[in-house]
């Protein structure tokens, strides 16, 4: 019998198939079961790994995307490392347009991939010209071969969680699953998981998380944008100064916003309870599951699904930064302790 060597093709074969693990410490004081799906486990280390292969294949396939193309795209910052090592491996040029409130951290990571980046002030309109939605636009006008990913507008958003998470979910919990708890920035995952769950079983609670300073949770309770709505606020990748095209409002059942604060608090308590080390918009997905529990959402018969959208690294300079947390005078009250000192040997 021959042997045989066994490699992937490439990175891009590792996107998906993340694991489902249960939550032990941090919910030990909760009734229901809870389980974590960590998109960090991707090889571009968040959920936004999905859209960027499924969006630029498709664009392929189509043939929109030839040799020579050029990827342009509004992000945060995850999206964008992942359209970045997407096009690292096809060959093609990627630019992106980030907002100022994006991690330094993730600026250079982006940097590092090969991307041009253009970094636009994150408190001003979404239609002004500064936005990081209106540069992406500009630039996209201006590059000849190039593609507007906008993943704001874009189906395929969805499309990619509907063929991928939310079927794993309901593989890995034996269709169990009676809770979905999310993070909605541009919405494509939390609608794309929901879409699919709500299909297999309609009982399934979709439970969406936004921000204070975000649209989102108004707009899905009255179909109203209220400008009074907006204001600034830390958390990346939550919550929206618009309203998406690629969030599903009817296939979401409730939102909850969370805090700035207790969101960054509580990314350092699941490092330090579950030894996972996990990124801001994970701590706001697991300080809303606090909330929800505390609204009687949850019973003994709950088996809650929550999605932790990326990994830790990402935010060095933030919520992993003691600088940093003192500086948004986040430590008053000393709700999670300082990072350990460091003892330098002579």
């Amino acid at each position: 019998m021959e042997n045989t060597i066994k490699a992937h093709d490439s990175i891009l074969d590792l996107v998906g198939n993340t694991p489902l693990i249960k939550l032990n410490k941090i919910t030990a004081h909760l009734t229901g079961n809870f389980y974590a799906k960590v998109e960090a486990f991707n090889p571009g280390h968040s959920a936004k790994d999905r859209i960027a292969v499924h969006i630029i294949e498709e664009a392929e396939r189509k043939g929109i995307l030839k040799p020579g193309s050029t990827i342009i795209e509004t992000t945060s910052g995850n999206t964008g490392f992942s359209l970045s090592m997407v096009s690292m491996v096809k060959g093609y040029d990627c630019i992106l347009a980030v907002s100022s409130k994006s991690s330094p951290d993730k600026i250079d990571m982006l940097r590092s991939m090969g991307a041009k980046v253009y970094v636009c002030p994150a408190h001003v309109s979404a239609d002004d010209p500064r936005s990081y939605y209106e540069v992406a636009k500009r630039l996209h006008e201006e590059t000849p071969g190039s593609i507007y990913i906008n993943q704001y507008f874009n189906d395929l958003n969805i499309e990619a969680h509907y063929k991928t998470t939310g079927p794993e979910i309901w593989e890995q919990t034996g269709g169990q699953i009676t809770h979905l708890v999310a993070c909605s920035g541009t919405g494509g995952t939390v609608s794309g998981i929901a879409r699919f769950l709500k299909e297999q079983n309609p009982k399934i609670k979709i439970l969406a998380v936004d921000a204070y300073g975000s649209v989102l949770k108004k707009y899905h309770e009255t179909g109203e944008f209220d400008h009074d709505e907006v204001y600034p606020y830390r958390i990346e990748g939550l919550g929206k100064n618009l309203i998406p095209k690629t969030t599903d409002f009817n296939s979401i059942d409730r939102f909850l916003k969370v805090t700035d604060v207790e969101s960054a608090h509580m990314a350092r308590q699941i490092a330090h309870k579950e030894g996972l080390f996990l990124g801001y918009t994970s701590g706001a997905a697991m300080q809303a599951v606090m909330q929800y529990h505390t609204e009687g959402e949850f019973n003994a018969d709950s088996q809650v699904v929550v999605v932790f959208p990326d990994h830790g690294s990402r935010y060095m300079s933030k919520i992993y930064s003691d600088e940093w947390m003192e500086n948004q005078g986040f430590f008053e009250g000393d709700k999670t302790p300082k990072s350990k000192e460091i003892e330098y040997i002579k």
